[in-house]
């Protein structure tokens, strides 16, 4: 009986520290083996401790992996792998080739593609396969910012958000979403990264039913470098908000799609204490994390870069 090995599915995610004792070695992989200077190392590590000492996103990201796995069914194979912590995405793809794996979908937990994300992602893989000689060809999904299952799962999340407060009063909500900012550099470069989380934005607010006039976007969560990073940041865009007038806001970040220290710390601390300080009530609805819909839309990109190798002939 004649059999088709499994395709492979490779998960990948950007990785976090399990413990405060990890960061430093975490930082150090981030920044290359640069030092890390002492100022930006106690300012991480509090942020961390104040979310719990820990990032939750392997465990969320392993979920993730087992509700895809149970969504494809027979005939694939999942894989997790992160970019700066283990498990290494060189690793996993090294363990892929032993498992006798010879054709897989790379699957970038990020929905939207730039040269400083989902590229180097790539060459993670690209580099596993060299380093342990893997022949295994990849299908790679570079982008799915405008996908209709994502969207659907976000405009929920918008729904969610507006729900908290009476009926009479919804029509007051401001809608801000936002993604990790990048170099403005990158952005002026050509890189496809904003105009893609701008139509995120849009195409969310458009299913969710939300009139122009009520919903923003800024970025959040940019790096400590010296160099100028695009905004408006979003504790900036909250004060200019409340220039405005407005005093209800729902916070819903496009741009990630597990709970981690961006979402934990950066919007349900920091910028859940500017929203205070400015007499903001600010709502954020859950990440999406293993939401159902989510889940059903990324197994509907796997399957469609997988369909080819699903007609070929068995393998006697």
């Amino acid at each position: 009986m004649s059999r088709r090995p499994p395709i492979g599915v490779l998960v990948m995610a950007y990785g976090g520290p399990a413990s405060l004792e990890e960061i430093p070695g975490y930082l150090a992989d981030i920044r290359h083996g640069r030092p890390t200077p002492r100022a930006v190392l106690d300012e991480i590590t509090e942020n961390y401790r104040a979310i719990g000492g820990r990032s939750p996103l392997l465990e969320v990201s392993r979920r993730q992996v087992d509700a895809l796995a149970a969504e494809l069914g027979e005939g694939y194979c999942c894989y997790l792998g992160m970019r700066h912590w283990s498990p290494w995405i060189e690793e996993v793809v090294g363990q892929m080739a032993v498992d006798g794996v010879t054709r897989a979908v790379g699957l970038v937990l990020a929905p939207h593609f730039s040269a400083l994300s989902v590229a180097r992602y790539q060459q993670k893989v690209a580099d596993g396969l060299d380093l342990y000689r893997g022949r295994i060809r990849f299908e790679h999904v570079a982008s799915y910012h405008d996908d209709p299952g994502l969207v659907e799962a976000f405009a929920a999340r918008v729904r969610d958000g507006l729900e908290r407060w009476p009926g009479n009063e919804r029509d007051r909500v401001h809608v801000v979403f936002s993604a990790h900012s990048l170099p403005r550099r990158v952005l002026a470069s050509g890189d496809p990264y904003d105009e893609q989380c701008l139509e995120t934005a849009r195409l969310v607010a458009e299913h969710a039913g939300l009139p122009e006039g009520r919903w923003s976007w800024a970025y959040q969560s940019a790096g400590r470098t010296p160099e100028p990073w695009a905004g408006p940041d979003v504790n900036e865009h909250l004060r200019a908000l409340a220039g405005q007038g407005v005093r209800d806001v729902v916070s819903v970040p496009v741009g990630f799609v597990s709970d981690h220290v961006e979402i934990l710390f950066d919007i349900d601390r920091r910028a859940a204490a500017t929203a205070r300080e400015l007499g903001i009530r600010l709502e954020r609805p859950p990440a999406l994390n293993d939401d159902p819909v989510f889940v059903s839309a990324l197994a509907r990109l796997v399957r469609e870069r997988a369909a080819s190798w699903l007609t070929e002939p068995r393998a006697a």
